[in-house]
């Protein structure tokens, strides 16, 4: 079986749903600078890619109809360039990654994409179809809404406030301090569009023309007292608010895979490769924990350990869920989302698992590691994982 390799990524900044840069920016053109970007940098025009597997967790309205194909049309890649959308909600980027992965070592394909996105703004909204959207033979917790299994998990699991605004804290810290640093400048790039603007005296609705270089959501002057006089969303004796819950947002990523041979012919070296992926079944209503027995069964099909892994981005879709996960697995904490995570980055669902893995890689041939875990809970009651060899 041949080898593959990941040789390039890139993303968008993450923009605030609703009221950031991307709220009037339909999701193939989100998506679009990210491949641009990606192919450039590994060095190729497009036509040299047989496939490209996207991730999106809304696949309906401006992201349906096989998004990825539109994705490929949106870029300008020739009608040569196939693809396929996979939804396996905030699991569906880094799902897409290992179908990639797959296609170039075990079915012969050279050159294929991956990637993530979703826009919130243009999908998550008074447009939504829900017609029929419970069937009478699925049990109600699969529709329970994912702000109420986190607070099934805290309660059941004992995650206190004070943690998950103490965990909330850390993590904005952590991604301001990696933005003043200039950590995120190599996956990033600009994007110009229009965004729609809202009088607040006349309520007027117009266009502005915006440059996003850097992501929106993070908020640099949070304080543990800030986060301790916000309101739990749920009322009172809830645990979970707007401050220790991942943002809603809109972005895109995408990642260039190729075999070591094709990456070898073209003088290009590896960021590093995807060396497994495994996934997870619990119950919908506490799907908050999928990490904790998706991870392992990852580590043990690849004779590694919690203790083998240099660094772990695991989703921030709420506090008091990744702090059951970081716990029970023995996580380090300073392994684990050391710039932060979705709580400050924010966490546009299809597109988390691929940014996560291009911003492993990139952090950890920064920090001269070698083994990496992307993990995150999945809407319905799922856990994904997957390892990544730094090279």
């Amino acid at each position: 079986m041949r080898d593959s390799v990941i040789v390039s990524t890139a993303r968008t900044p993450i923009g605030k749903a609703y009221r950031g840069a991307f709220n009037n920016l339909t999701a193939p053109s989100l998506a679009a600078p990210a491949v641009r970007a990606a192919l450039a940098r590994a060095g190729l025009e497009g036509a040299e890619v047989e496939d490209a597997i996207f991730g999106s967790a809304l696949t309906q309205g401006t992201s349906g109809v096989n998004v990825a194909r539109h994705i490929a049309q949106a870029s300008g890649l020739p009608d040569s360039v196939a693809g396929a959308t996979i939804d396996r909600q905030c699991a569906s980027g880094l799902n897409a990654l290992a179908i990639a992965s797959h296609m170039v070592r075990a079915e012969g394909v050279d050159v294929a994409l991956a990637g993530g996105l979703d826009s919130i703004s243009l999908v998550q909204n008074d447009h939504w179809n829900a017609h029929r959207y419970r069937d009478p033979l699925v049990p109600d917790s699969y529709y329970m809404a994912m702000l109420d299994t986190a607070e099934v998990v805290a309660a059941r699991y004992g995650v206190t406030r004070a943690a998950q605004d103490a965990y909330a804290l850390q993590s904005q810290q952590r991604t301001a301090k990696a933005q003043e640093a200039g950590l995120f400048a190599d996956e990033i790039i600009p994007v110009e569009t229009t965004k729609l603007e809202t009088d607040k005296t006349t309520k007027e609705t117009y266009e502005e023309p915006v440059r996003l270089s850097e992501d929106e959501c993070n908020r640099p002057g949070t304080t543990a007292e800030g986060l301790a006089n916000l309101q739990p969303v749920r009322g009172e004796g809830k645990t979970v608010t707007a401050g220790n819950a991942s943002q809603l947002s809109d972005g895109a990523a995408a990642l260039v895979v190729m075999s070591e041979a094709e990456a070898t012919r073209r003088n290009l070296t590896p960021l590093g490769a995807l060396r497994g992926f495994a996934v997870a079944g619990v119950a919908p209503q506490e799907m908050g924990i999928g990490p904790v027995h998706a991870i392992p069964r990852l580590l043990d099909r690849a004779g590694l350990s919690t203790d083998d892994i240099d660094l772990w981005e695991i989703n921030e879709a709420f506090a008091a869920q990744l702090l059951h996960c970081r716990d029970t697995l023995g996580i380090p904490d300073d392994k684990l989302n050391v710039n932060g995570g979705a709580i400050s980055i924010g966490h546009p669902y299809g597109m988390s698992g691929a940014r996560m893995a291009g911003h492993i890689l990139l952090e950890g041939r920064r920090r001269g590691a070698r083994w990496g875990v992307v993990s995150m809970c999945v809407g319905g009651g799922q856990g994904a994982a997957g390892l990544l060899e730094i090279f």
